[in-house]
């Protein structure tokens, strides 16, 4: 999208409410995150949360114009009640979006990168990971990876439980088609093609997809349609169209967590394949729930969402806490 004078892309704004900031990391690059606390009315005086001290982090999804935006429904009304983190994982947003390898090691290690952060903000606080999509992929890996640091871990809409088999590759190891990328990412029209996967009907198409309904928020169509037109948009987008990030190994790595999971899906559009959850469904530390949404329940029912949320932390939260390096 031009200014009007045509001197180039609109400036991107804040997908949420709060403060934005950036900083360089060696094993991601710049990384950008928005931070919100509740307002100072809110601290003082009248009853409060006992989560309210206790910091969470929202992961957005992967696809050809994902953003924090995605996750505004969650982050505005928990920043509320408790510290709130929202990133924007690389080749998205406001972080590094240069012409680099796209992989579940990068993303993971991004969200390794903002448990730090949040450690260094809220020393000694348990913290609550919550993902979208194929970011539950990485926040997954995150939590096996580092069981101390996180309290819960919430998968809103999740990929890796489609289809009939189990991805139990080697570790590490993605389901990448190489051939894929090389056409999309072609110099000769590479860049023509995923502006036709952005134009705004096209970002409409998809939006009402995954919605599973015409009913879509506008401000997510337009906040899709600016980030999607910024300098180096498109090269996280070709990786995940060639499938490198999606994990060959998800189903061992589900299956090997062990802190307490809420896994969250709805009925409609095009990810309403869950046929694998039932590896999970039966294991203590797992709660499932379907609601009568597309795969952003959180737009759609979000008073509802937040409940199902509260009342799966207010039941796991006690025992999480008492999980080696939790506290």
């Amino acid at each position: 999208m031009k200014t009007p004078s045509g001197a180039g892309p609109l400036p991107l704004p804040a997908a949420v409410s709060g403060t934005l900031h950036e900083r360089q990391f060696a094993a991601t690059g710049r990384l950008a995150w928005y931070a919100g606390e509740p307002p100072e009315s809110s601290r003082s005086g009248g009853e409060k949360s006992p989560l309210a001290q206790d910091p969470v982090l929202l992961v957005h999804s992967v696809n050809a114009a994902a953003s924090a935006k995605e996750v505004a429904p969650i982050y505005e009304r928990l920043r509320l009640e408790r510290p709130v983190y929202a990133l924007d994982l690389p080749g998205y947003g406001h972080s590094d979006r240069s012409n680099r390898a796209y992989t579940p090691r990068l993303m993971t290690d991004a969200i390794h990168a903002m448990r730090d952060e949040i450690r260094r903000d809220h020393p000694d606080r348990p913290a609550d990971l919550v993902a979208l999509s194929l970011s539950c992929e990485f926040a997954a890996r995150a939590a096996n990876e580092r069981p101390q640091d996180w309290r819960s871990l919430a998968l809103v809409s999740p990929t890796g439980f489609e289809g009939r088999s189990r991805r139990h590759g080697p570790p590490g190891s993605t389901l990448d088609k190489p051939w894929v990328r090389s056409v999309f990412g072609h110099p000769l029209w590479g860049a023509k093609l995923f502006r036709l996967l952005t134009t705004r009907p096209s970002v409409r198409f998809f939006l009402r997809k995954t919605f599973g309904s015409r009913d879509v928020d506008p401000g997510l169509i337009e906040y899709a349609l600016l980030t999607a037109h910024r300098p180096g948009a498109e090269h996280a987008p070709f990786h995940f169209l060639s499938f490198m990030l999606f994990s060959a190994d998800i189903s061992a790595v589900y299956e090997s967590l062990r802190l307490p999971v809420w896994m969250v899906h709805g009925v409609r559009g095009d990810f309403v394949d869950y046929q694998r959850k039932d590896t999970v469904a039966q294991r203590a530390n797992w709660s499932i729930d379907v609601m009568q949404s597309g795969a952003m329940p959180q737009y759609e029912f979000p008073v509802e969402f937040l409940q199902r949320y509260r009342t799966f932390l207010s039941r796991h939260a006690g025992e999480a806490t008492d999980l080696p390096g939790a506290s």
